[in-house]
């Protein structure tokens, strides 16, 4: 999987979004609380911030008070503040699209000179520069779904990219989440995942503070394209938007209880 050619198809394709958008900041239904404006700076300072990361080699986490590696240029007083403090609606400044841009760009070439294996800093147990390659692309290609879908109909992710993406959420993102959201203890749920469009079929159990990787029968299992799976895991499509849902609605409606989302 060339995760740094999905890298950079979907923060183009991101771009291309943002730049449509640039008239009137529409609200991102998959994030309320967020304007397409809020979403293009949430996203270029996640991608500089990983760019410190990767260039710096990093094994300890930045200082989050310094925020200068922003490299915020002169004229962006008027670019939306912090999402949280959204959703920042009208004209989204074609200068913060520009930063954004940029920010991508940098960042993917820090992604190929480092390679995969350098030992970085990260927010999971998977501390290498490869990790951060991976999420980024997953995280560009989510929120590109984010921006067409304030726009229209957005296109699916990749299908490839999805499905090889589903089986690492649950090994090394989905725990990071448990413990950053303190989510309670498994009681032995176990919850099936199988892909419509293509092979794929993913069974984890939830132990007390583990995620185990299982086989067998579950409590329950959603089925859906490989695109849509991730969307639901990363919180974006409800269950009924996917193909089929089998056995305890109860225990899959129970998942984000136990991962919750970030």
């Amino acid at each position: 999987m060339d995760h740094l050619l999905h890298f950079r198809r979907e923060t183009g394709a991101f771009e291309a979004a943002a730049r449509r958008a640039a008239g009137d900041a529409p609200v991102v239904p998959s994030c309320p609380d967020w304007s397409v404006a809020d979403l293009v700076a949430h996203l270029g300072a996640v991608h500089r911030f990983v760019s410190r990361v990767v260039e710096d080699r990093l094994v300890e986490p930045p200082d989050p008070a310094d925020r200068t590696f922003l490299r915020l240029p002169a004229g962006s007083d008027g670019w939306p503040g912090s999402p949280d403090d959204g959703p920042h609606r009208g004209p989204v400044p074609a200068g913060l699209i520009d930063w954004y841009a940029e920010g991508a760009a940098e960042l993917a070439g820090h992604f190929r000179a480092a390679g995969p294996g350098e030992p970085v800093w990260s927010w999971t147990r998977e501390r290498t520069t490869g990790f951060w390659l991976w999420v980024q692309s997953v995280e560009a290609a989510v929120h590109r779904w984010d921006a067409e879908n304030a726009l229209g109909t957005p296109a699916p992710l990749d299908a490839d990219h999805a499905a090889d993406a589903i089986g690492r959420h649950f090994d090394v993102v989905a725990p990071a989440w448990r413990a950053r959201g303190g989510a309670p203890a498994g009681r032995g749920e176990r919850l099936g995942f199988r892909r419509t469009d293509g092979p794929g079929e993913w069974t984890v159990s939830f132990e007390g503070d583990t995620i185990r990787r299982a086989e067998g029968p579950c409590d329950a299992e959603l089925s859906g394209t490989a695109s849509d799976l991730l969307l639901f895991l990363w919180h974006r499509l409800p269950a009924d938007a996917l193909a089929g849902v089998h056995g305890d609605r109860a225990a899959l409606e129970r998942y984000f209880v136990l991962v919750p989302p970030v």
